[in-house]
């Protein structure tokens, strides 16, 4: 499922506009951005869990010149699912 069938989607179900429906996912996908940034934490209770994890720094190989290089440590974004929505895909 792509943006556009995200938003349509969420139209029919929630019976707003596909305007609105837009307009409600970019604020949604805006404030996830902006507390992740600021290293927060986003929880949908059932859902799941929106967090920042730190990878280490770590040693990496050229696969064209198989020479080692270092790969700094880096922030990356991560989800956890909740326990509803793990169970509903275990029915």
């Amino acid at each position: 499922m792509n943006k556009t069938e995200l938003v349509d989607s969420m139209a029919e179900k929630s019976g707003l506009s596909k305007k609105d429906s837009e307009k409600a996912l970019s604020a949604l996908i805006e404030s996830v951005e902006e507390a992740l940034v600021n290293n927060d934490k986003v929880q949908l209770v059932g859902f799941g869990a929106f967090e920042v994890k730190k990878r280490a720094a770590r040693k990496g190989r050229n696969p064209q010149t198989m020479e080692e290089i270092d790969i700094p440590e880096s922030n990356v974004p991560a989800f956890k699912a909740g326990k509803d929505l793990k169970e509903m895909l275990n029915k």
